[in-house]
């Protein structure tokens, strides 16, 4: 599944294919992996935005690898 693919690349920080794969994925978790890239990358505002289209609060702490592990778990769940 291409989300798979996403996390993979965020986990090893090749941002450009992570970017690449979840650009063109619209759903939550898509969007909410959008904004990690972006949130890694110290763009903030686009951060921002891709956490509001995943329906998700823009992180506090703004710790990207937490952030990662988040999305793992959710997801996992969401596909159970």
């Amino acid at each position: 599944m291409a989300l798979d693919t996403a996390i993979r690349h965020l986990k090893t920080g090749n941002l450009r294919k992570a970017h690449d794969v979840v650009q063109n994925d619209p759903s939550e978790f898509g969007c909410w992996a959008h904004g990690i890239v972006h949130l890694i990358e110290g763009d903030l505002p686009n951060a921002r935005y891709w956490y509001r289209r995943a329906h998700r609060t823009f992180p506090r702490a703004q710790d990207p690898s937490a952030e990662i592990d988040a999305l793992v778990v959710a997801w996992k769940k969401g596909t159970e």
